[in-house]
Order: C-alpha cells, then sequence, then structure tokens
C-alpha cells in the first residue's frame, strides 16, 4: 500500500470520528458538556474563559476518545515529549511502526461580529525541524517520517462575559444550570497545507498562519489548496529569506504567496484570492 493511500485511509478514519464526538462533548442546547472543576467537597469551580485553559481542557476531555479511536483502528499513539514539540500525537500503524501520522489540536473561536470568520491559528513552525526533514530538534519524530500532518480542529463561540462569574462556586446539584463557557462546538480534520495561509501566524515566533475563513476551512480551502503541499513547503522553507528588486531601486524580501509564484515561474492563477476568506 502506497503512503498517498495510507494518508487517505487514516484521514477518512479521522473524519469519521471527529463526526462521532459531537454528541460527547455537548448538551442538547448546543453547550460544552464541561460545566467546571469539582472538589471532594462537591463543589463546582467555573472555568476560565481564558482560551489557553478551554482548549487544554477540551484536549483532556477528548483524550479518552483519542485512544479508543487508535486501538479501534489499529495505531499506538505517542504524545509529544515535551509541550512545545511538534505534533501533540503521533499514530503510529501498530503492525508497521514506520508509517506514522502527526496530528495536532487546533482550537478556535468565532468572531462574535463576524460569526463565518474565526480567530486564526496557528500550523506549526517553519523553522528548523521544518526546513531540516531528518531534524529532531523541537519535533517528536523527524518531519519526512511523517505521511501526513493532519489538524484535528474545534471551532465554538465563547459565551458572553457577562454570563460567567468565575468567582461563583456551584453545588453540584446546579450543574445542569451553569453556563458553559463555550457552546455551538465544530470540529473538522484538514491537513494543514491545504488550510494554511501565507503569513506568519503569530508574533515573533517562525509559525506558519492559518486562513480564517470558517467554510473554507473545514473544506480545505486555503491558500495553497490549489497548488499543492511542494508548493506550501518551498515557499514556507524559504519564506522571506529570498530577496528580490523592490522596484523602487532597493530590494525586498519575498513574504506573499503571489511573489513567489512568480519568482518560480508558477502558474499565478492557482493561488486562492485572499477575497474568499477576509
Amino acid at each position: 500500500m502506497n503512503a498517498e493511500l495510507q494518508k487517505n485511509i487514516f484521514e477518512a478514519r479521522l473524519r469519521d470520528f471527529v463526526n462521532s464526538l459531537q454528541g460527547y462533548v455537548s448538551t442538547d442546547d448546543g453547550q460544552w458538556s464541561v460545566k467546571g472543576f469539582v472538589d471532594i467537597f462537591r463543589n463546582v469551580y467555573t472555568i476560565s474563559t481564558d482560551t489557553k485553559i478551554v482548549s487544554k481542557i477540551l484536549e483532556i476531555h477528548l483524550f479518552s476518545k483519542i485512544v479508543e479511536f487508535a486501538m479501534k483502528n489499529g495505531y499506538k499513539i505517542v504524545l509529544a515529549d515535551h509541550q512545545n514539540y511538534y505534533p501533540d500525537i503521533s499514530f503510529l500503524d501498530a503492525q508497521n511502526e514506520e508509517i506514522k501520522f502527526a496530528v495536532d489540536f487546533k482550537t478556535t473561536y468565532r468572531l462574535p461580529a463576524r460569526p463565518h470568520l474565526c480567530n486564526s491559528f496557528t500550523l506549526g513552525s517553519h523553522g528548523r525541524y521544518f526546513e531540516d526533514r531528518r531534524s529532531t530538534k523541537n519535533i517528536q519524530f523527524p518531519y519526512s517520517s511523517y505521511a501526513g500532518h493532519f489538524c484535528l480542529g474545534i471551532i465554538y463561540d465563547r459565551a458572553n462575559s457577562s454570563t460567567i462569574d468565575e468567582t461563583q462556586v456551584h453545588a453540584l446539584s446546579e450543574l445542569h444550570s451553569i453556563t458553559s463557557v463555550i457552546r455551538n462546538i465544530q470540529f473538522f480534520v484538514a491537513e494543514k497545507w491545504r488550510i494554511a495561509s501565507d503569513k506568519g501566524g503569530s508574533g515573533n515566533t517562525a509559525n506558519i498562519g492559518s486562513i480564517n475563513r470558517i467554510e473554507d476551512i473545514v473544506n480545505g480551502r486555503g491558500m495553497f489548496s490549489q497548488l499543492g503541499e511542494a508548493w506550501f513547503d518551498d515557499y514556507w522553507m524559504n519564506y522571506r529569506k529570498i530577496t528580490i528588486p523592490d522596484g523602487k531601486g532597493g530590494t525586498k524580501r519575498i513574504s506573499n504567496l503571489r511573489e513567489f509564484i512568480e519568482y518560480r515561474g508558477g502558474d499565478v492563477s492557482l493561488v486562492v484570492p485572499k477575497r474568499n476568506w477576509l
């Protein structure tokens, strides 16, 4: 079985899995089924609305289901040895551990004023391990050893801050009346190159940014989606490293996909226009 077929089978299985999660994480009215933390005195403490905390609890909430998925489909799972390692989970074929798939959790929220958009997220580093596919720096296994690189994504609505009182302690008997900090949870699975933009993902770190139009994310229609993964790899390996004339007598570094495709002599018409998601 060739690598492309193996990747397609894994992706199909992962999609089937996430499609089964809605009832596990949500109540009948669409709220997150996790309401807070419980202590031995049966007190319930509301979860913070901080996105990092929500993301980590979502991962913990789903972990037992992910273990079930792996066992059912003949995979072993290897968690990242360190917090800043890529990916979050490596799936290894139990019959042939040379066959590996990288899966990163990606959680983000819809923008209240423009709910067709989400707060964009990062898709991993374009630094050392991305450039040197044999490197083991900040990555569980060398990048080239993975047959596919996937995002298991979660998009949600945040509760109105006025309805959440993080200082209030509830009795366990009040559990069902507590407002969840998130609701309307939507899952997606995508190869990361299919939902990538041509801009960095965060601050000064060497991270790849995502697109932010939700319809395009769930359907894998990022900037590279018509070009292919080879163009994604080439662009991000060389991001801001190639210098060209700026037309004003000086020079500039290439930092957008259209200029890069022109520089490489590719077909610019295959660049998905930004107007599709902004």
